[in-house]
Order: structure tokens, then sequence, then C-alpha cells
């Protein structure tokens, strides 16, 4: 059980992840790899992202995620107003979905008028399922449901999770899951019973310890916690100097300086601070996939060497020592 797990057995318990291993994704049946590829950046967002990804570069990095090592595939219905979901869906077409292979895309509101409705959950799936051309997902996700709609109005009689329901019992997606980002509203979706799997973003990583309960919260119910944006937005890669923002907002000078003095503590024992960052969520037995996301195929390499990069022990110990001590920044 999650409650049994101190720090120092989650630390002993941990060895350099298997890429290709295959974990049981809560209690869905499905297994799928410690590491889950996000796909938000082969919609074409430069305004969030800075760079802009072409049709061709965005359907070869599909083409390479498909052959290579990782199984979990993870997008959405409003990543680039559905480019994401295109972009998929061409190669799914010439290639169709590998067996064994977990697609995950998400339910979200009118990009216009911001209805959450079950009426709009209906034409979101739809909507997915037509870009994707497939008739079935694995996975389907309520998608960031804080900005639109209150817990009691979701949750309500004809509201969007009773639409997601449905839609899985008549066989349309296989399984549910809770995203977003407020830990104590996450708990509340997990604590329903409704869902299988819950993603959580920018609050599991070295510098915001703030998931913790809600992962506790996932392992005691059997459901799949994946974690979302190990690198907080590209601070935890570029470094506070360059990437002075965390979640792609402004934060406080005293993060930027706990980032700085991580870095200073991973270069000396010349380690990567993203690899550092990413190993921070793969080494926790309670995660049980992270996602990153990519925008070429050269990237899945570069994840895979981040992945299984030695790290002392020690640099561990130091890390914790920088992690600022206080919670509740994004929330």
């Amino acid at each position: 059980m999650a409650d049994d797990l101190t720090d120092d057995r989650r630390t002993a318990a941990y060895e350099l992840p298997d890429p290709a291993e295959r974990r049981a994704f809560g209690r869905t049946g499905l297994t799928v790899t410690p590491i889950c590829i996000g796909t938000s950046p082969l919609a074409s967002m430069p305004a969030l992202y800075g760079y802009a990804v072409d049709q061709e570069r965005a359907e070869a990095t599909v083409e390479a995620v498909l052959d290579g090592p990782f199984n979990f595939l993870d997008t959405s219905n409003n990543y680039g107003a559905g480019t994401a979901e295109q972009r998929i869906g061409a190669v799914l077409r010439r290639r169709g979905l590998p067996d064994g292979f977990v697609l995950a895309t998400k339910a979200d509101a009118d990009p216009d008028s911001g209805d959450f409705s079950g009426e709009r959950v209906r034409r979101s799936v739809e909507e997915s399922l037509e870009r994707l051309g497939l008739d079935h997902v694995p996975m389907m996700y309520l998608h960031d449901p804080e900005f639109h709609v209150t817990f009691e109005q979701a949750m309500a009689p004809g509201g969007a999770v009773e639409a997601l329901v449905a839609l899985r019992d008549a066989g349309v997606v296989g399984h549910l899951g809770i995203a977003g980002g407020p830990v104590e509203l996450m708990r509340r979706f997990v604590g329903t019973g409704v869902f299988e799997a819950v993603i959580n973003h920018n609050r599991w990583t070295l510098v915001n310890r703030e998931a913790d309960p809600l992962i506790d919260d996932a392992a005691r119910r059997g459901v799949a916690f994946v974690n979302g944006a190990p690198y907080g937005g590209g601070m935890l890669v570029k470094g506070p100097d360059a990437q002075p923002r965390y979640a792609y907002r402004d934060t406080d000078e005293s993060v930027r300086e706990a980032v700085r003095a991580m870095r200073r503590a991973c270069d000396a024992h010349g380690v990567p601070l993203a690899a550092a960052a990413l190993q921070f969520s793969l080494r926790d037995p309670r995660v049980t996939s992270t996602i990153v996301g990519i925008s070429e195929p050269a990237r899945i390499s570069t994840t895979l060497e981040l992945a299984t990069t030695p790290i002392p022990p020690e640099l561990w110990d130091e890390l914790d020592q920088c992690t600022p001590a206080y919670g509740g920044w994004l929330d």
C-alpha cells in the first residue's frame, strides 16, 4: 500500500527503468510503458512552445513512436484545436493502431463557449474519433474541468461524467480517466470510484511535490497515476535563466533559485538536470507512467538516454535539500 512506502523504500526500490517494461495500468487490464509520449507539441502551438511543427514532421514523429519502445500515446481534443489528433489520425489511417498500443485522448469543453455539458462531451468524443479515424479508443479522460465546471456540475445528472460513463458502457471508449491540475479537485474525482486513471501535471517534480496525497489516493484505490510535465514546462531542462517560467506561468524567484541549486548539484555529478527531473518521476513506484511531450523523432532517443542515465544515490539527497519547503504555489 502507498502508506507503507517510505521515502527510503521508494529510493531503495528504484532501478534504472526498462523502457520496454509494461506496467499494469491501474485496474483497467491494460499495460503501459513507464514513459508515455505526449503530443501537444505536435499540434504546432508556437505561442506556447516557441516553435512550429509542420505536418510532415508531426507525422514522422508519430510513425517513430509507433515503431519505438513506448506503447502509450497521449493526446487531446483541444491540442491545437484538434490538429494533434488529425496528425495522429493521418498515420493511423495508414497503419492502424498496433496491437497492445494504448492511445489516450481527452474530452474537452467547447473552445468557443466553454460549454462542458454532457452533450458537449459527446460531441468532443465524436470529434476525436473522427480525427483519429477510429470507432473506439482505449482511454478517455475528462480534461481540465476546473476551468469550466464545478465538481458538482460535472457529476450532476446530464453532466459531463454521466455522458462519459454512458459512452464507456456503449463500448465507444474503453476506460475513463480524469486529467487536471488542482490536487484537491482531482482527489474528489478519484474518490468517486468512476475513474480508473488520473493525470496530474507540474505538481510532482523536483521542485513541486503538491501531488503527493493525490498519488497516495490513486495507489490505494488501484487508480493509475500518470504524471504530466515532469520538466515543469522546460525550466527543469533549460534551467531557470533560459526558461524563467514554471508551468508556463510566472513564478517566484525562490523557485528559480532552487532550480539553479539543483542544476549545480547535477553538474557536479555529471548528470543532466533533465535526467534527474525525468527520473524523479520514474523512480516512484506509485507513478504508473510519465508523460513526455516530443516534437520530432530524435526526441525519442533523447528521452531514452535521459531515462537511463545513471544517477548516484547521494545526488537525490542533495536535490531533496534544494526543494522549496512550501507548497500550494500552483493551486
